[in-house]
C-alpha cells in the first residue's frame, strides 16, 4: 500500500509562503510560477525540499536581487505531486535495486526494495510508482508497477506520455477494493426514492468502441401532444461519495484521457464500465433533465432530478446515421423525430450567437501491436449533432437552475463551464487578414463579432481559404475552463452553462451533480474550496489534451515513418521566420518545411501580418491555407517530429528548375541580383 509523502502533510508552512507550480530547467535551476500571476520565484537545486518538476508547492522568498528585482526562495511544502509514476530502467543488484527515470528533467534515482521488484529483471524497462520520500538526503522509495517488453514500443510510448502528463497508469489496491465493495444490486428502496423511467423507451448512442455509456435519451408522446424527452446521465455521485479513496483518486485525475489505442480512465472499470455504464437491458441509476417540448424544440416545461432507467437498445453513431439517411430501422420514427428537434435546437442556437466552427479529428487504424496502418478523418454528422444538442440543452438547463439560487444573497459555489470573449490582440490581426479575402467584421459588441464570424464561416464553406480562416479564427478564441464566476460561454452563445452530462469521465460533472442534488433538497452545499477545484480540474483537462495531442502526433510520425521519400498534397498550416508547417490533406499529419531547404530557390522573408514567407526575387509566397506538395524526409519518434521538403507541382517544375540553376550560378560568381527595395 502506498505511503503518503510526509511533506504533503506539513501543516507548519510559513504563512507568507507563496503557492505555485515548480518548473525545473535542464540545467537544474527551478522556477515556481506563482498561482496568482505575480511572476515566478527562482529556486536553486539545494532548496527544492524533495519537490519535482510540475509539483504544486509553497515557496518562501528568501532574498530579492536588487539589480533585476528577481525573487529567490526555498520550497517549504509540497502541496501535491504532479507525477508519482515514472517510466525508466531498472538497475538490479544482489540486495537492492534502483530505478533511473527516462526524463530530461533532473530527478533522483528511486530505491526499490527487493520485495517491490515484482519479478522485473536487470535493465528491464519498467513503470515505477514512488511510494515515499522522507528527506532530501535519502533517495525516494518505490515499487515496480509493470514491466514493458522491448517489442511493445507503442505501449511504452503511450505510457510515457501519460506519466509525463501526471496521470497514474493504475489504481491503488485501496481504490480498487473500495470499488469492488459497491453493490451490484439496486435496492427497491433506492428506486422508490426516484422517478421511475424504466417503462419508457430509452436508448444510448455512442462510438462503436465505447464501453462507458454515461448518457441515454428517452422519448414518449404526452396526451397534450407534446413530446417528453429525457436526458439521463449516469448517477456517479450515488456511488462515489466525498472523502472516500475513490473520490480522492477521481479528483486527482479529474478526467479520463483518450489516446489512440486506449483510455486511461478517471474511475476504475468496475464503475465506469459496469455499475454506471448505461448498458442495454439493465436497470441503472441516473440523474436526469426531462423536457416537455414541441416538434420545433420549444421547451414548455422541464424537470430535474434523480431517476431509474432501463435502456432498450445500444446504438452506435453509424447505426443512427444510417437510420437518418435511409428513414428506416429499429426505433426509426423516434430517431427521426429526435433528429428533427435537434436540428431546430441547433438553428436556434446559431441564430442566438453560437459560433459555427467546424473541426476535423483523426482516427487511427491499428494493428495488434498498436502500430498505425491507416488514418481516417472523423466527420461530425447528424447522429453526432443529435446527441450534442440534447446534451447542450441539459447542461444549460442545469446551470440556469443553479444560477438562480442564492444563499445569504450570494450565489452557490458552482463549477460553471465558461468561455470568454475573443482576445483583442489576437482578433485585430485576424480581422485585417480576413479583409484580404473580402470579409468585414463588426466589432462593436461581442454579439456582432459572433455574427461576423458566422457570416464569414458560411461564406468560405468549400472555398480554398476555408481551412486557414477557420484555424486562425479558432486561435483568436479564449480557452474554455471551469470557474465559479459565471461569465457565460461565448462560443456557445449561452449565459449559463456547465458540464452535467459526462460524470464517468469528468470530475467537474460529479461536482455539478452533488451541488445540484443539495439544491434540489433545499440544502445547498457551500463548498469554500470550489475555486481551487475549478483551477485543478481545468489544469488537468489541459494536461489530458496535451497527452492526447502528443499521442496522436506520435502515431502520425510512426505512420509516416513507413512513407519516407513519398510525396503528398498538403495545406500550409503555420508560418514562422524559420519555415512553414504543412498538414497533409489525406492524414492531417503536420510537419515542418525548414527555410534552409528553400535557400536554393530564393531568399525568403517572413511577412507576419500576411502569415506568409515571401521570396525576395521571385515573389513566390507560402501563405497559410495554400495547397502545396511535400516529400517526407524525416520522422523522429523520440521528438514526435516530422520534417518535410517542399516539392514542385509538375507544371511548375521546369520553370523553377531554371530559376534554381540561375541562382546557383550567380551565387558561385558572387553576382546574385539584389532584391528590389520594398516600397
Amino acid at each position: 500500500m502506498a505511503k503518503k509523502n510526509k511533506n504533503k502533510h506539513n501543516k507548519g508552512h510559513d504563512a507568507q509562503a507563496l503557492k505555485g507550480n515548480l518548473e525545473i530547467t535542464r540545467s537544474g535551476i527551478g522556477y515556481v510560477v506563482i498561482s496568482d500571476g505575480t511572476g515566478d520565484v527562482l529556486v536553486r537545486p539545494g532548496s527544492f525540499n524533495n519537490a519535482l518538476h510540475g509539483d504544486t508547492v509553497r515557496v518562501k522568498v528568501t532574498k530579492m536581487n536588487p539589480l533585476n528585482g528577481r525573487r529567490e526562495g526555498r520550497i517549504t511544502e509540497i502541496v501535491s505531486r504532479k507525477q508519482t509514476e515514472f517510466v525508466g530502467t531498472l538497475q538490479l543488484a544482489t540486495n537492492y535495486a534502483f530505478f533511473v527515470a527516462d526524463s530530461d528533467k533532473p530527478m533522483p534515482d528511486i530505491f526499490i526494495p527487493l520485495q517491490n521488484v515484482h519479478g522485473a529483471k536487470n535493465k528491464d524497462k519498467v513503470v515505477v510508482r514512488m511510494l515515499q520520500w522522507e528527506s532530501a538526503d535519502k533517495n525516494p522509495v518505490g515499487e515496480v508497477v509493470s514491466v514493458m517488453k522491448p517489442e511493445d514500443a507503442n505501449d511504452m510510448a503511450m505510457k510515457e506520455i501519460l506519466t509525463e502528463g501526471g496521470f497514474p497508469l493504475s489504481f491503488s489496491d485501496d481504490v480498487l477494493e473500495e470499488s469492488e465493495r459497491l453493490p451490484d444490486i439496486i435496492s427497491k428502496s433506492e428506486i422508490d426514492k426516484r422517478k421511475d423511467f424504466r417503462d419508457v423507451l430509452t436508448f444510448t448512442i455512442d462510438p462503436v468502441d465505447a464501453k462507458d455509456f454515461d448518457d441515454a435519451l428517452s422519448i414518449r408522446i404526452l396526451n397534450s401532444g407534446l413530446y417528453e424527452i429525457g436526458v439521463h446521465i449516469a448517477d456517479v455521485s450515488h456511488y462515489v461519495e466525498p472523502e472516500t479513496k475513490l473520490d480522492e483518486e477521481a479528483y486527482k485525475r479529474a478526467t479520463s484521457v483518450y489516446l489512440p489505442d486506449r483510455v486511461n480512465p478517471m474511475l476504475p472499470e468496475r464503475i465506469s464500465n459496469e455499475l454506471c455504464s448505461l448498458r442495454p437491458n439493465e436497470d441503472k441509476l441516473t440523474f436526469s433533465a426531462v423536457f416537455q417540448m414541441d416538434v420545433h424544440g420549444k421547451v414548455k416545461n422541464h424537470w430535474i432530478g434523480r431517476t431509474a432507467i432501463h435502456s432498450d437498445h445500444r446504438f452506435t453513431y453509424e447505426d443512427v446515421q444510417e437510420i437518418i439517411e435511409k428513414g428506416e430501422g429499429k426505433f426509426s420514427e423516434e430517431i427521426i423525430l429526435l433528429n428533427r428537434i435537434a436540428r431546430s435546437l441547433r438553428k436556434v442556437r446559431f441564430d442566438k450567437g453560437a459560433i459555427n466552427f467546424s473541426s476535423q479529428e483523426v482516427r487511427f487504424k491499428l494493428d495488434e501491436k498498436g502500430k498505425p496502418i491507416g488514418i481516417v478523418i472523423k466527420e461530425s454528422k447528424e447522429a453526432h449533432q443529435l446527441i450534442e444538442e440534447f446534451m447542450l440543452l441539459a447542461n444549460r438547463t442545469v446551470a440556469e437552475y443553479i444560477g438562480k439560487i442564492k444563499v445569504n444573497k450570494k450565489p452557490v459555489p458552482f463549477p460553471y463551464r465558461v468561455h470568454d470573449t475573443p482576445d483583442e490582440q489576437k482578433l485585430l490581426p485576424f480581422i485585417e487578414f480576413a479583409k484580404k479575402y473580402g470579409h468585414k467584421f463588426d466589432i462593436s459588441s461581442p454579439e456582432r463579432i459572433a455574427e461576423s464570424f458566422n457570416a464569414m464561416l458560411a461564406d468560405v464553406n468549400g472555398k480554398p481559404e476555408q481551412h486557414v480562416l477557420e484555424q486562425l479564427g479558432i486561435r483568436t478564441m479564449a480557452k474554455a475552463s471551469y470557474n465559479t464566476e459565471n461569465i457565460g460561454h461565448y462560443g456557445l452563445g449561452f449565459e449559463d452553462y456547465c458540464h452535467f452530462t459526462s460524470p464517468i469521465r469528468r470530475y467537474p460533472d460529479v461536482l455539478v451533480h452533488r451541488v445540484l442534488e443539495s439544491c434540489l433538497q433545499g440544502r445547498p452545499i457551500i463548498d469554500k474550496k470550489m475555486d481551487e477545484k475549478c483551477k485543478h480540474t481545468s489544469e488537468r483537462e489541459r494536461a489530458a489534451m496535451d497527452c492526447e495531442r502528443a499521442s496522436n502526433k506520435y502515431k502520425q510520425v510512426e505512420f509516416l515513418k513507413d512513407h519516407l521519400g513519398e510525396v503528398f498534397e498538403g495545406v500550409v498550416s503555420g508560418v514562422s521566420s524559420f519555415g512553414f508547417w504543412v498538414e497533409t490533406v489525406a492524414h492531417k499529419c503536420e510537419g515542418l518545411v525548414n527555410i534552409t531547404s528553400l535557400s536554393d530557390y530564393d531568399d525568403f522573408r517572413h511577412i507576419e501580418s500576411d502569415y506568409a514567407l515571401v521570396g525576395r526575387r521571385s515573389g513566390r509566397a507560402f501563405r497559410m491555407g495554400d495547397k502545396v506538395f511535400i516529400r517526407v524526409v524525416a520522422a523522429n519518434l523520440d521528438k514526435r517530429q516530422l520534417d518535410y521538403e517542399w516539392v514542385l507541382k509538375p507544371d511548375e517544375e521546369s520553370e523553377v528548375k531554371t530559376e534554381k540553376s540561375r541562382v546557383k550560378k550567380e551565387k558561385s560568381k558572387g553576382t546574385v541580383r539584389k532584391p528590389k527595395k520594398e516600397k
